[in-house]
């Protein structure tokens, strides 16, 4: 419920509408005389939240300031994620640079993302006493300096190091950028927007290994870690001068305006017009009570793990997560070896088709998700309920359990590569980009005032997970083959996603249990 009526009006618009609203039950037309500013003078679309009447509200910026925000958190989601993931087609260089084996080798990726989702705990607290400016810049500088030291690394030791600097730093590209959506976007929009987040972060985890690759075989594994350096370093530039700051204080019930029809009328001449104060571009936001949110917002995301939704949203993108991971770790194992005994190029090449497959994602998820809300809220008389958004996720289910079952019985039975390539690493990128942004923007419309913390639990979650994964993967595979660790997580994807008929049956009632709660007064 971002609409923040204050108890009056809240009853008002119940009896009106004879139905309960609950936070994230969000009204999207006028109701008698309750009157809300639209997305245009000719449209009887309500804007969810309300804007204020300030022109440095970030919902009111206009179009080149909105963009230029997205284009640099969605660059910072992109160069964070580039690195990390990338090892794979270089593995055979590095077990030889380093004297070591696959097993260790893969520790690199395992240990980076497991401490990339321990370190929100430090990013998401100063984002929200700070500012998500500071945050990005200062990510961004740790995440340079960690990408020299891989490039200057000569032991295993202090490449591992540099590992765990960069899952330091990268932490924020998982996690800041769909809370800056919420900042900038209405919630008729954040379908897209955060369809365009997953598609680029997993996006750049797939675009990695096929830069990653070719450079390994050409030009030497080092390069590639140079690359990353000159890519932050415009991404550095970027932020200093095109992210003004987002974090913006929205009225409570108490500050309320009178929603009359003459009080609304003229309550948003800003609209599409504002522009970031030259206060929005400090290096940070002063905070009156800085330690006592930063003591929150370390235990908020713990909290969220009892919200039966927000226990859903982590788990669907672990293990969709997971199948992407999974292709990741096996594609050299799976494509160096005999029958097939393809170059280090060639397998980086074959990431291609996951890029495509989440582009795909990308151009769908958000837009169909989006309509099927719009649709449904049309259907419920202007109510719009979070759970609507859930059936858009069946077409990708199936789809994640074709990928599955292809990569698995390809790799196992030494299928033609065509087939293991072209359909099962397309089918994985199309579901990674869509089940994830599908089930964490359905977390976040329900618990929008804790939207980063709520990304904290997922991550956390997400690289917990993605951790065990890969240090038991490759001597699973070795000891069972492909089938069972894949169709494994399969299953886990598939019983998961499940859940969500129990959502859509239930979710309101979930977030009614969680209605008083802290979280939505934060």
């Amino acid at each position: 419920m971002e609409m923040n009526y204050d108890e009056n009006t809240l009853h008002q618009l119940e009896q009106e509408l004879n139905v309960q609203i609950l936070p994230g039950t969000e009204v999207m037309i006028d109701v008698g005389a309750h009157h809300f500013v639209k997305s245009s003078a000719t449209s009887d679309r309500v804007l969810v939240p309300q804007p204020s009447e300030d022109p440095h509200d970030p919902l009111n910026w206009n179009t080149f300031w909105k963009v230029s925000t997205m284009t640099c958190a969605t660059a910072v989601s992109f160069t964070m994620g580039f690195g990390p993931l990338a090892l794979a087609p270089m593995f055979p260089q590095l077990i030889e640079a380093f004297d070591s084996n696959l097993t260790d080798v893969v520790q690199f990726t395992g240990v980076c993302i497991l401490v990339l989702g321990f370190s929100n705990f430090i990013w998401v607290p100063i984002s929200t006493s700070f500012g998500r400016r500071p945050v990005y810049i200062a990510s961004t500088m740790i995440c340079l300096i960690s990408n020299i030291w891989r490039a200057k690394a000569q032991t295993y030791g202090s490449f591992m190091g540099a590992c765990v600097l960069n899952g330091i730093g990268a932490g924020p590209g998982e996690t800041i950028q769909p809370t800056v959506i919420a900042d900038v976007m209405f919630l008729h929009d954040r379908g897209k927007y955060n369809t365009l987040y997953f598609a680029f972060y997993f996006g750049s985890l797939m675009v990695g290994p096929i830069v990653s690759g070719p450079m390994a075989d050409h030009s030497g594994w080092r390069n590639f870690w140079w690359l990353n350096v000159a890519l932050l370093g415009v991404t550095l530039i970027m932020l200093i001068f095109g992210f003004p700051e987002t974090k913006w204080h929205r009225i409570h019930p108490e500050e309320m305006p009178d929603l009359s029809h003459a009080a609304t009328a003229q309550r948003d001449p800003f609209l599409g017009l504002g522009t970031p104060s030259k206060q929005q571009f400090r290096l940070f936001q002063p905070n009156g009570h800085p330690f006592r949110s930063i003591a929150m917002d370390l235990w908020t995301p713990w909290k969220l793990f009892a919200f039966p939704i927000v226990e859903f949203a982590s788990f669907v993108v672990s293990w969709s997560a997971s199948s992407f991971l999974t292709i990741n770790l096996t594609q050299s194992q799976a494509f160096a070896a005999p029958p097939y005994n393809f170059s280090s190029e060639k397998i980086g090449f074959f990431n291609f088709a996951i890029l495509v497959g989440a582009m795909v994602g990308l151009f769908s998820a958000g837009p169909l998700s989006d309509w099927v809300c719009m649709r449904a809220t049309r259907k419920n008389k202007g109510i719009r309920e979070p759970e609507m958004r859930l059936p858009s996720m069946i077409p990708y289910v199936l789809i994640m359990m074709l990928g599955n079952f292809i990569v698995a019985f390809g790799y196992q039975n030494a299928w033609n590569w065509k087939v293991i390539v072209i359909i099962g690493f397309t089918c994985a990128g199309i579901q990674v980009a869509a089940l994830p942004s599908i089930a964490s923007t359905y977390a976040v419309d329900s618990y929008k005032p804790v939207s980063g913390s709520i990304f904290v639990s997922i991550t956390v979650n997400k690289n917990v997970w993605g951790y065990g994964f890969s240090k038991f993967i490759t001597p699973w595979i070795i000891s069972s083959g492909y089938v069972p660790p894949i169709m494994t997580n399969m299953g886990l994807v598939t019983l998961w996603c499940l859940f969500g008929v129990l959502c859509w049956w239930k979710g309101k009632r979930f977030r009614f249990w969680s209605r008083d709660s802290k979280v939505h007064r934060m």
